[in-house]
């Protein structure tokens, strides 16, 4: 009974001191309290007496209601970060990102800040102003550069080879239907580009192609070279020979490979034409091989 008597006499001092400071901490929470609703009440006031304001001015100046309503829309924003003490969070939000290291923050946030890239009709209107000045000179095309870095070496070798040599025969291997109905494709664009210009990856040249492609250096012509003696030791070649046997009955379809003016100029500039091209270590069918393989009926 002791125990607990002293137990219940603890527990009720323990709550008499808790609202001692509960009664003591009142007058905090009510200037808390009557400090937020001054300046809410302060806040709405101004707001309501700069939108008036604001309305009648745009009565008077004829303004647009979409011009209007975003006006206010941003004034209020403003003034609600006013109120809440967050006035600075945008700044405080990009400075870490703007300036990571921390170096030169202030100096630099200051250039950032009023340095503005010119839009795209700037730089527009500013290549007309240079090419109507006659005192401005360029030596290269400026996407010159760019080419380079997206070239792989064995793609050099072949626009070094249309460049010296002209348009490459190419052929597709198709079924023969009659009237082409129901042709399949067996085989497009075989060619011998890959071992004339001595590429490393012959393999690769169907990618090489059509990167050059993209870059606008060459062209896939339907068109075939006048020179037919071309096409002869194409056809010769393992590669078509495999493809006209697994077609059966087949037909090539004899098409070009050259350069267009772009890729010309490209190479005239960056290329160094003058270089032999090695092709030893690549073996190349001779005329006589057609004597041994059926040549494919042509189109």
């Amino acid at each position: 009974m002791t125990a607990q008597r002293g137990s219940d006499e603890e527990l009720g001092v323990a709550r008499g001191q808790g609202d001692r400071h509960v009664l003591g901490a009142l007058p905090g929470f009510v200037r808390l309290t009557a400090s937020a609703g001054w300046r809410t009440a302060e806040w709405t006031a101004g707001s309501s007496l700069r939108a008036s304001r604001r309305l009648l001015g745009a009565a008077a100046r004829g303004e647009s209601a979409a011009d209007l309503l975003s006006d206010m829309g941003d004034s209020l924003r403003e003034q609600a970060r006013i109120v809440l003490g967050v006035v600075d969070i945008e700044q405080r939000v990009r400075g870490p990102l703007a300036d990571p290291g921390g170096a030169g923050s202030a100096n630099g946030a200051g250039r950032r800040a009023t340095e503005v890239l010119p839009s795209l009709s700037d730089r527009g209107a500013e290549l007309l102003n240079r090419s109507a000045d006659v005192t401005y000179e360029v030596s290269e095309h400026p996407a010159h550069e760019r080419l380079l870095s997206e070239m792989a070496p064995d793609e050099a070798r072949v626009l070094r080879l249309l460049a010296t040599q002209g348009p490459q025969p190419a052929v597709d291997v198709r079924t023969r239907r009659p009237f082409d109905v129901g042709s399949q494709m067996m085989a497009p664009g075989l060619s011998m580009i890959a071992q004339e210009a001595g590429c490393r990856y012959p393999d690769r040249l169907p990618a090489y192609l059509n990167n050059l492609f993209r870059l606008g250096t060459v062209w896939f012509s339907r068109e075939p070279l006048p020179d037919h003696r071309a096409y002869q030791l194409l056809e010769a070649q393992p590669d078509v020979v495999d493809a006209v046997r697994r077609a059966g009955r087949a037909k090539t379809v004899r098409r070009s490979i050259l350069l267009t003016p772009f890729g010309l100029d490209f190479c005239e500039t960056c290329l160094p034409l003058e270089m032999p091209i090695d092709t030893a270590e690549f073996p190349v069918v001779g005329d006589g091989a057609a004597e041994h393989e059926p040549p494919a009926e042509q189109r």
